[in-house]
């Protein structure tokens, strides 16, 4: 751009020159003039190109910047996501190794309940084993009474007994007072077997 404004200064100085004095001085103050133009315009450009050039660079520093900060905004998101990741591996492993050991205590109280229910209908059955041993016992005891009374009393015809009655009842003849203590005998063998205890 310089090139053609100097260019264009040179042309125009050259044309002045051919042309008449007085009208030259006249054109040479209207070229000064148009050079003095021509060169501020030329700063207040090279002046806009040094702002725009600053502005540029700037720019280019401010995009550099912002490709950065994208960067590590990107680097930043990759990496939450990892962690994200890795929070929900983990999580669901543990929701995993939970669920493991909740069947597990599942199975345990299952077995415990098992347990409990089979030792309930043993103490259940033993209570009832006990409570028949308990009236069989009772009735052992009331039979026991019984046979002890049939026991004494056999006692008792037994010291009763005289020689009279043993010659009486050894008496060949009649036989009536051996038939007598027969049936006595019989009558308290049968008390006493009436008393035996049942299985």
């Amino acid at each position: 751009m310089k090139i053609r404004i100097l260019t264009f200064i040179t042309v125009a100085i050259a044309v002045c020159s051919h042309v008449e004095p007085a009208r030259a001085d006249a054109e040479a103050d209207r070229l000064r003039e148009a050079l003095r133009s021509a060169t501020l315009q030329t700063r207040q450009l090279e002046d806009q190109r040094t702002a725009l050039q600053a502005k540029l660079a700037d720019a280019e520093r401010d995009k550099a910047a912002a490709k950065a900060q994208v960067d590590a905004a990107k680097a930043q998101v990759r990496q939450v996501e990892k962690q994200h990741r890795e929070a929900v591996d983990e999580f669901n492993k543990r929701l995993s190794e939970r669920d493991e050991t909740l069947e597990k205590w599942k199975a345990a109280y299952e077995e415990a309940a098992n347990v409990a229910r089979d030792k309930d209908a043993a103490r259940a059955r033993f209570e009832g084993e006990a409570n028949a041993y308990k009236a069989s016992t009772k009735g052992c005891v009331a039979k026991n009474e019984q046979m002890l009374k049939a026991g004494r009393e056999l006692l008792k015809q037994y010291k009763s007994v005289t020689i009279g009655d043993t010659i009486v009842a050894h008496e060949p003849m009649l036989g009536l007072r051996r038939v007598e203590i027969q049936n006595n005998i019989q009558d308290t063998g049968d008390k006493i077997l009436d008393q035996k205890a049942e299985q």
